[in-house]
This record gives C-alpha cells, structure tokens and sequence, in this order.
C-alpha cells in the first residue's frame, strides 16, 4: 500500500517507478538464483545472465536513488559480469 505522502507528491510517478524497479530487479535475480539452484537453468545460459542482468538494473536504479553506494557498486559489477558472460565466448 502506498503511503499519504507518496499519493499526494508530485514526483510520485517517479517514486513508483524506483520502487517497482527495485522490486522486480529483486525477483528476477532471487528466481534466477532458484532456477539455477534447481537445475532449471545452468549459470551460463543466456536466460540466467539476462535475468541477472535486468535484475541488477532494477535493483541498481532504486539504491542509486537512495544513494546506497556500496549496493550501487555491487549492482554494477553484478551487471558487467552478466554482460561478460553473454558476450564472452563460453
């Protein structure tokens, strides 16, 4: 549920979308870490990278809003090992 302040601000569509950006980011990177965990996708596979890739993006928009540098520096290594690894040659 959104709060009062956040309904009635006028920035609050960029809010939302930080926030979304962050959530989603979450669940791509904890499901591709399931699928690999279970066996559904191999850690080089394009799909694992790619959800690792977008999830660090997502996660990486929101804390570089909140100014969380050690989580922004983690996001973009997480990014550029992704991107490594789809373009790489495996």
């Amino acid at each position: 549920m959104l709060s009062t302040e956040l309904e009635h601000s006028e920035d609050a569509p960029m809010k939302i979308f930080i926030q979304a950006a962050g959530w989603i980011g979450t669940i791509l990177i904890v499901l591709a870490y399931w699928l690999v965990s279970r066996q559904q996708v191999t850690a080089q596979s394009d799909v694992y990278q790619l959800m690792n890739l977008i999830g660090a993006i997502g996660v990486g928009i929101n804390v570089f809003h909140k100014k969380a540098w050690p989580a922004v520096a983690l996001q973009v290594i997480w990014g550029i090992i992704a991107i490594a690894s789809l373009i790489l040659p495996k």
